[in-house]
């Protein structure tokens, strides 16, 4: 039974999931739209809402907190210019996830995830 235990494992060790879930939300916020499995998606869209939310702050505290997630630079000025100024009325829910159908080669649940407008 699996009481009171958060999160999946995606048949994954701890740092490969980290490591997962780092590169996944570095690609949202810079393309800001991916198409993974539905999993992944579910489990990784609150990690790119936190750092959304760190960018709004505008703090060097949330700032040192989002570049010791985010894997590329670039994308961390992003999220505290652009990103914080497009979202900055708005309260959460910053991400969509539609629904795409099954891939060809595993049947997995694959959705398109992105940020909305």
């Amino acid at each position: 039974m699996r009481h009171k235990i958060a999160g999946k494992r995606l048949s994954r060790d701890t740092g490969h999931r980290k490591a997962l879930y780092r590169n996944l939300v570095t690609d949202l916020l810079d393309h800001e739209k991916i198409t993974t499995t539905e999993t992944k998606a579910k489990e990784m869209r609150g990690m790119a809402e936190k750092m959304i939310t760190l960018g709004k702050d505008g703090s060097i505290h949330s700032r040192h907190q989002a570049s010791s997630f985010i894997l590329d630079n670039t994308v961390t000025e992003k999220v505290f210019t652009d990103l914080a100024q497009r979202y900055h009325e708005r309260q959460g829910g910053y991400t969509r996830i539609t629904k795409l159908g099954p891939r060809l080669g595993d049947g997995a649940l694959l959705v398109q995830l992105e940020l909305v407008e």
